[in-house]
């Protein structure tokens, strides 16, 4: 057993390493209007050292360059930067993405205008194009976040393993709704107060940090399942809810690269707030139900006399070992 949970142990770390190098950040496209009818045009595309994802803007013919483009290579990113001027104010008007299609990336498209009035995108393969709307409305506003919370917590691995070992460590219905809830609310704490600039926490050591705490979770069940109490097995409520002010920080950095409409901020934050636990809902539901359907195949078809101390330990492990892969990760990112 023990050849086996090291086997695999050592996939499972092997997997994150090759999931982390291979994966795509969204491209970004802001267009913020600084002289009634001129806009500074940022984009912001995936690269890996010189070689950039082909994915290319197209704004509309109205939209007339006033200054030369400025690009240069930042980490892992190509950004792009110039002037354009366009009377129409893009009212109307399409802007497209050149190459999105054929791509494994989305692109986030943030248009704000002098009035503060802001319109936020989302561009996939599916739909590389849109039309801009002549002023956004709070129900679109509302739908726009919406979506964006439910993506990234879907697409957040490293948040979705943190719920995974809190549904793992902490046995009966009522303890794990009171865990989860406490760790919504404190995740709204901070989501709140960093998004409004209340406290700001540099990005790197958050991320670390949330895959500490991913690994320290995942010794408490070790712990638990060899009969070693902690205050974690005790009260888990507590430890999610330090936690969750931790993982708030992450949420809110997600959401300060879209930014926030100057005339709807309450609205975005609410939605994009209730998307993220909407999205975490989702996958809990998935997961208890894999649980269940798991432990009556086991019960009934495979051991029905074999103890459920191996499957804990064996996620356990592999929870670990991903989190510990991730730890040494971004901490050696600090000096990079």
């Amino acid at each position: 057993m023990t050849r086996l949970l090291a086997a695999v142990w050592l996939l499972l770390t092997l997997a994150a390493g090759q999931t982390q190098a291979h994966d795509l950040r969204p491209a970004y496209l802001a267009i913020t209007e600084s002289a009634p009818g001129v806009y500074s045009v940022l984009w912001k595309a995936p690269a890996l050292g010189e070689l950039r994802l082909a994915v290319y803007p197209r704004l509309p013919q109205s939209a007339v360059e006033a200054a030369p483009r400025d690009g240069v290579f930042l980490d892992d990113a190509y950004v792009e930067r110039w002037t354009v001027r366009d009377p129409t104010g893009f009212a109307g008007q399409t802007i497209a993405i050149d190459g999105l299609p054929a791509s494994r990336t989305d692109v986030l498209v943030r248009i704000e205008r002098l009035s503060g009035e802001t319109s936020t995108t989302r561009l996939t393969s599916d739909r590389p194009s849109f039309e801009v709307p002549s002023s956004t409305g709070l129900m679109q506003v509302a739908v726009t976040y919406l979506g964006l919370g439910v993506e990234h917590i879907l697409s957040g691995v490293d948040h979705l393993l943190f719920v995974l070992a809190l549904l793992i460590l902490v046995p009966g219905w009522k303890r794990i709704g009171l865990t989860v809830t406490a760790f919504t609310l404190a995740h709204s704490i901070t989501l709140a107060a960093a998004t409004l600039g209340f406290v700001h926490v540099p990005g790197p050591p958050v991320e670390a940090a949330i895959a500490l705490s991913i690994a320290l979770v995942a010794v408490e069940i070790v712990n638990s399942t060899n009969g070693r109490e902690s205050l974690t097995a005790r009260l888990p409520w507590l430890i999610a809810f330090a936690f969750g002010l931790l993982h708030g920080f992450g949420f809110a950095g997600a959401l300060s690269e879209v930014g926030l409409p100057g005339h709807a901020i309450p609205v975005a934050l609410l939605f994009f707030n209730l998307g993220v636990e909407l999205g975490q809902l989702l996958f809990i539901a998935v997961v208890m139900a894999l649980f269940v359907i798991l432990r009556r195949i086991w019960l009934t078809r495979v051991r029905p006399d074999w103890s459920p101390a191996w499957p804990r330990l064996a996620a356990a492990y592999c929870i670990g070992g991903v989190a510990s892969f991730w730890l040494v990760e971004r901490v050696s990112g600090f000096w990079a």
